[in-house]
């Protein structure tokens, strides 16, 4: 079993170890990983024998045990228990009646609670002050999203953690100005990420200063025109004062959509990987690239491309297995995700993986390398998708996607890169594809009021197989949370190590359009920027993710919100990583 560090075992204990109702006892990790091996490996049972089914759990445990991989936290904390509900991500349609509304208020607070996140596309629903049938006036979009907000801050998921949404407002909506400005305060919407759906019809009306016409989505007729250079202003203004909005772009995410004969993609996931149809579900699960490197910090470094490749072969049957062993919570979201049997395996740890390569994240090889990499885990995805779809069968809406009749798939699509914000404390390396975000720092209200403190240990362990720890490094580290005032180190050391904030934006969006170029789904990625960010900056962020064919952009200028979850420094010495395996002091 790989050594799971103290700030994972507080994770795994607050929210994933199953507790025995008889005896107050809690599995431990082993025994958790066992649980959803067993568990995923049932689905074995439909398409071989028992021998089979025993040696992929077997399979599906190793990886997990040995930190190679790890599914989304439903399937962690749901696997194997009498909640069988295991998927990350739903989308669910909101319609403009009330009957409708309230009904996916009540389905998307039954999926919070069992551990998923939900989307909602509110572009449907009639503007604010427009006529409805009692005679009245229609509350709008933004009203109907705070009454969402509430729920949401009322169920946990699976009883464990607070629920979250992604809200989207298309572009043209006759509220979109009172959506870009829902969040200017810092109050309203907290259980929210909101996004402006944005159209290439749009971003070409900015660059021509044209008009911009505002659309009654009922009627289709033209409420308001207004400067789309304006309404651009807006979004970055907010977008600078407090992260919000982000940008998905509408056409660049359908131009991959694999199954526009069954449905156009107008939303996402909470935290935007995973564009999906109304009721579609979508499994994730990451690789950890950490473990992806032999001999690291020394000049024999290599990645070890069989084990990567092995790695993600077993990752695409877990996560297509545990389509099969979910538990769906209406039927309309089991149809269409048995329909499309979408799976989204993506990295975690990319950053340490750079440093033990010895390669600057801000650094054209490191570019070159996301490319690479991401290249070869979706060619042998694809390449494990079309042989599951030999013995299996590929997916029912094959014929209807673009996939036909070329490409043979068991899953619409194989790949996408989540936050990992959870699972990669778990495992103890860097989130997703992100930088380090300090060297040392606070994480805030992770678990529910609780901090946790990070220290990384890439640089400990580099440090000291180059001969160059000392405590005074180490208190620095602690004290700021960079190498930027350390004395002594070599320049190369420092470059090796720079943080989030001491990287440019537009390598952050490097980073996320490289490996965007071999994602099915999309990225997850917060473009940082300095509390020094200008507009411009922002506006030139945009742009830049726009014509570089990403499919969606979130960023935060430092300091931008009153409660930071992540803040650099922690001012205490701490250089172990190692519990006991067994009772895990």
């Amino acid at each position: 079993m790989a050594r799971i560090n103290d700030n994972g075992m507080v994770v795994l204990k607050e929210r994933y170890l199953f507790r025995h109702e008889e005896t107050g006892i809690s599995e431990s990790p082993e025994e958790m990983f066992r649980r959803v091996a067993n568990s995923v490996a049932l689905a074995e049972l439909n398409f071989g024998d028992e021998n089979q089914n025993l040696a992929w759990a077997e399979k599906f445990f190793k990886i997990m045990d040995e930190l190679l991989f790890l599914p989304n936290s439903p399937t962690l904390m749901n696997a194997g228990t009498p909640n069988q509900q295991l998927s990350a991500c739903f989308v669910l349609p909101v319609e403009d009646n009330t009957e409708a509304i309230f009904s996916c208020l009540k389905t998307a607070a039954l999926i919070q609670k069992s551990g998923g996140g939900t989307g909602f596309d509110f572009s449907k629903i009639r503007p604010k002050g427009d006529n409805v049938a009692n005679g009245g006036k229609a509350a709008g979009p933004v009203a109907f999203m705070k009454i969402f907000d509430v729920m949401t801050e009322n169920i946990r998921q699976s009883g464990k953690r607070r629920g979250a949404n992604m809200g989207v407002l298309h572009i043209n909506h006759p509220d979109v100005e009172e959506f870009v400005n829902s969040k200017s305060t810092g109050k309203n919407l907290q259980n929210f990420n909101i996004s402006v759906g944005v159209t290439d019809a749009f971003m070409h009306a900015i660059k021509h200063d044209s008009s911009w016409d505002l659309i009654h989505p009922n009627t289709g007729k033209k409420v308001k025109e207004l400067s789309a250079r304006s309404l651009w202003q807006s979004i970055i203004r907010n977008a600078k004062n407090n992260g919000d909005p982000g940008l998905l772009f509408l056409d660049e995410i359908n131009r991959w959509n694999p199954t526009p004969k069954i449905g156009i993609i107008s939303c996402t996931n909470p935290c935007g990987e995973v564009p999906l149809l109304p009721y579609e579900a979508c499994n994730l699960g990451s690789i950890n690239l950490a473990k992806m490197v032999a001999s690291p910090y020394k000049k024999t470094v290599k990645i070890k491309w069989d084990l990567l490749e092995n790695t993600v072969n077993t990752a695409i049957r877990f996560l297509d297995n545990v389509i099969d062993v979910n538990t769906y919570i209406i039927p309309e979201v089991e149809q269409i995700t048995k329909g499309n049997r979408k799976i989204g395996l993506g990295v975690m740890g990319w950053a340490d993986m750079l440093i033990e390569l010895g390669i600057p994240y801000a650094s054209d090889e490191a570019v070159a390398l996301a490319e690479k990499l991401m290249r070869f885990i979706k060619d042998r995805a694809w390449q494990t998708s079309q042989n599951l779809a030999k013995t299996r069968g590929v997916f029912p809406n094959w014929e209807k996607s673009t996939h036909f009749p070329d490409f043979p798939l068991r899953n619409a699509t194989c790949t996408a890169i989540a936050p990992t914000g959870s699972i990669s404390i778990i495992a103890g390396v860097s989130s997703s594809i992100e930088p380090l975000f300090a060297l040392a720092y606070e994480q805030r209200n992770v678990l529910d009021k609780r901090s946790l403190k990070h220290i990384n240990f890439s640089l400990i362990e580099y440090l000291k197989a180059n001969s160059i720890y000392t405590e005074e490094i180490l208190n620095c580290i602690n004290a700021r949370g960079n190498l930027k005032e350390s004395n002594g180190l070599p320049k190369e050391t420092k470059e090796l190590f720079r943080t989030a904030l001491e990287i440019n934006f537009s390598d952050h969006l490097k980073h996320q359009l490289a490996f965007q170029m071999y994602t099915d789904n999309a990225i997850s990625k917060t473009i940082n920027l300095s509390s020094s960010a200008s507009k411009y900056d922002i506006d030139k962020a945009f742009k830049m993710a726009w014509s570089g064919k990403a499919k969606g952009i979130t960023l935060y200028r430092d300091g931008s919100k009153s409660k930071q979850v992540l803040n650099s420094g922690i001012g205490f010495p701490s250089t172990e990583r190692t519990n006991c395996k067994v009772c895990t002091v």
